[in-house]
């Protein structure tokens, strides 16, 4: 098992993510008209984000990005940081702003999206000499809370309105199922990050693991629901 988690847990997450944003491509003419568009764009993103956070790859041995060697960008900590622990809050605030209906709701997360995109600006000013070479526990917990959040307040609209006699058609439905069990499950790991620079390899292999199976469930549950949904019209 752990070969194999060595060997393939990138491969299968990227074969996956792709899968998803393939699907959504394919299937954009039925999602065209509802705000699950921007979803399918988000998922697209993902995949061209991660095959970015790849670079790192090809600075060892001699690769074509070897002249990175040396500078801060040897590590990609920075890119993932950008592109998910900031883009992906910072979208799905905007998603969220879109399909809910309760304009007290709406209004929570767009500002919660502000104030966070202003406090990650602040931080990272603050902590700049960091940014390039480890991760920022308080951005995960905080980009957490609003996903949560987010998730928590559509499945409020939905106990309270009549989608919950087919909430199980609703491409949101399965939309925040799945990050709210990905961060709910995920965000806990920040606090024992330390272990990785202890190079305690049952955390290493148990967070991989982890991450293994929240992935493989989130992208396969974007995947169906996308197939199996009709688009919600408002």
């Amino acid at each position: 098992m752990e070969a194999f988690l060595v060997e393939y847990k990138s491969v299968i997450t990227r074969i996956l993510e792709i899968s998803a944003a393939l699907v959504g491509l394919i299937l954009y003419k039925k999602y065209s008209k509802t705000s699950a568009k921007y979803f399918i764009w988000f998922l697209v993103y993902l995949s061209i984000g991660d095959f970015i956070n790849t670079y790192v790859y090809y600075i060892k041995n001699d690769g074509i990005f070897s002249f990175l060697k040396g500078t801060v960008f040897v590590n990609n900590t920075w890119w993932s940081t950008l592109f998910w622990k900031i883009g992906a809050i910072l979208f799905f605030s905007f998603y969220y702003s879109k399909i809910l209906e309760n304009i007290k709701f709406k209004k929570v997360i767009r500002y919660a999206g502000y104030a966070f995109f202003v406090f990650y600006i602040t931080y990272i000013i603050l902590n700049w000499e960091y940014y390039f070479i480890k991760d920022f526990p308080i951005i995960r917990i905080l980009g957490a809370i609003i996903v949560l959040l987010c998730s928590v307040f559509y499945f409020i609209e939905v106990l309270l309105s009549d989608k919950i006699l087919t909430f199980y058609k609703s491409l949101n439905f399965y939309i925040s199922a799945a990050i709210f069990i990905w961060w709910l499950i995920t965000t806990p790991l920040v606090f024992y990050d330390i272990y990785n620079a202890k190079q305690d390899w049952n955390f290493i292999f148990l967070r991989w693991q982890i991450y293994l199976f929240v992935n493989a469930l989130m992208y396969s549950t974007f995947t169906f629901a996308l197939i199996f949904c009709k688009p919600d019209v408002k």
